[in-house]
């Protein structure tokens, strides 16, 4: 009987599901109507774990997004005839021939800038340090320019799988330039119009080539190593202070200067037995894209700890209103999957009113959180630091939570008995039967009859915490929607 769920919590064929579970489950699926494909189709989307990356770079207005609209099908990225349009990293899920995969569109990478241009270069150099293969764009009607060598030097510092696009091979007359950019070293150039779309097709089959069938795993490095925990939160709330106090000596530098600390620092701590790796990171800042030099840099580097932690604990200052960044970097955990814990702390400076208040503001303001495990402590006194641990494993052991197909529709059923969807225009939308896709965090794909509102899907996510616990985790509900041509008779 193969219903073993690996340690990253998906089987080799079906995702979380069996092959006992999964023939029962497709059993269940064609008894309702639902063609096989579509039914593959939704596991795939809702079970997988991490897709493989492909950021696409170059220097200003040489095609960039042009090319990510081709490639996606539709118009989705920013497109002006100027330079500098797209400055953010902007990611979208990709697929070709019968491959998924997460598509990094950037802003043109320029050296030697400043300010705005600066930041927007910051950008494309993390996308390229981030991503599992790269397609390097170079306007082949230009040639190779001095910024276009100065981004080659970048991505061999990078050592990064790379496709080279020669954009703008509009016909047969471009061929020429385009095999001129041999001369890069970065091996054959493909030549493309991703205007017009000619060429694409044969680019993209060299990605799929460059790209790992799924990412590197990049947290529990093997079944029993350490577990990796991001301290994150704004500036100045006590991060490298907690982290301090758990590991009992000095092992950070802490200051009450905000934004001491620029680079995540990994310290492995050993609690309760236990060995656990703790990242200290920076502090996350408003108005991010604003800033320059090493507090842009560090505010990157804490992004990309907390996609590499498996626990995400939030420090908020409970002296202070819980703020509008504290609430976005809440956001951030949430949609990076992690597993979370709120850690209040300062909380040996509050009298009985201000508890009361901060009380009153968290039922509020984090009511999107309300499932994460909280704990009160102080990093200067060592307050209920012995409660850090256990909250930390309720999060871990909600976010690896897994529920048999079976029990899982039986849940569904009482709820569709008991709460059925509300009507509207004359129809009722009912949840026929659905399946656990994956864990960490745990994801669900309910296949129905109709459109299932937002609010009814918010509700069957809270009856299932009701049910199956999920402390401390996201829970992520996609929806698939039986279409009428396959609908049994």
């Amino acid at each position: 009987m193969n219903d073993q769920i690996h340690s990253d919590g998906s089987d080799h064929e079906h995702g979380a599901l069996g092959d006992a579970e999964y023939a029962e489950f497709m059993e269940l699926a064609a008894q309702e109507g639902f063609a096989p494909e579509d039914v593959e189709g939704a596991l795939g989307e809702a079970g997988h774990g991490p897709l493989p990356v492909l950021a696409v770079v170059g220097r200003p207005n040489v095609g960039k997004s042009t090319l990510v609209n081709r490639i996606l099908g539709r118009r989705e990225a920013v497109v002006q005839d100027k330079p500098g349009v797209t400055r953010d990293r902007v990611s979208y899920e990709a697929e070709w021939a019968g491959r998924r995969f997460k598509l990094v569109d950037t802003g043109g990478w320029e050296q030697d800038v400043l300010g705005l241009d600066a930041s927007v270069a910051a950008q494309a150099e993390y996308a390229i340090s981030t991503a599992d293969a790269v397609v390097f764009v170079v306007d082949a009607t230009v040639g190779a320019t001095d910024t276009d060598e100065a981004v080659v030097r970048l991505l061999r510092k990078a050592k990064k799988p790379v496709v080279l696009c020669a954009n703008k091979v509009d016909g047969q007359s471009g061929e020429a330039d385009a095999t001129a950019l041999w001369s890069l070293g970065l091996g054959q150039p493909h030549p493309v119009s991703s205007l017009h779309g000619r060429g694409t097709g044969d680019m993209l089959d060299a990605v799929l080539e460059a790209l790992p069938e799924a990412p590197e795993q990049t947290f529990g490095t093997a079944i029993g190593g350490p577990r990796r925990i991001a301290l994150i939160g704004r500036p100045n709330v006590g991060k490298s202070s907690l982290l301090n106090k758990v590991a009992n000596e000095d092992r950070v530098v802490v200051n009450a200067m905000a934004g001491t600390t620029r680079d995540p620092v990994d310290e492995l701590i050993e609690l309760g037995g236990i060995t656990w790796k703790f990242i200290d990171t920076a502090g996350i800042r408003r108005k991010v894209h604003l800033q320059e030099g090493a507090d842009y840099y560090a505010s990157l580097r804490t992004a990309a700890a907390v996609e590499k932690a498996e626990v995400a604990v939030i420090l908020i200052d409970a002296s202070e209103s819980i703020s509008v960044q504290d609430q976005r970097i809440v956001t951030m955990a949430v949609e990076a999957g992690r597993a979370i814990v709120l850690a209040f702390n300062k909380w040996d400076t509050l009298d009985e009113e201000r508890r009361y208040y901060l009380e009153r503001d968290i039922e509020t303001e984090l009511a999107q959180v309300a499932w994460a495990p909280r704990v009160n402590v102080s990093a200067v006194t060592g307050r209920h630091m012995d409660r850090l641990v256990p909250a930390i494993e309720t999060a871990i052991a909600g976010w690896e939570t897994r529920i048999p197909t079976g029990r899982l529709n039986a849940f569904l059923g009482e709820i569709v008995a008991s709460h059925p969807h509300p009507i509207r225009g004359g129809k009722q939308p009912r949840i026929l039967f659905g399946t656990q896709a994956g864990i960490k965090p745990p994801r669900f794909v309910l296949f129905a009859s109709g459109f299932l509102e937002h609010g009814y899907r918010r509700f069957v996510e809270r009856r299932l915490r009701e049910e199956f616990g999920f402390e401390g985790t996201p829970i992520h509900i996609s929806v698939r929607v039986r279409e009428k041509r396959g609908r049994n008779k």
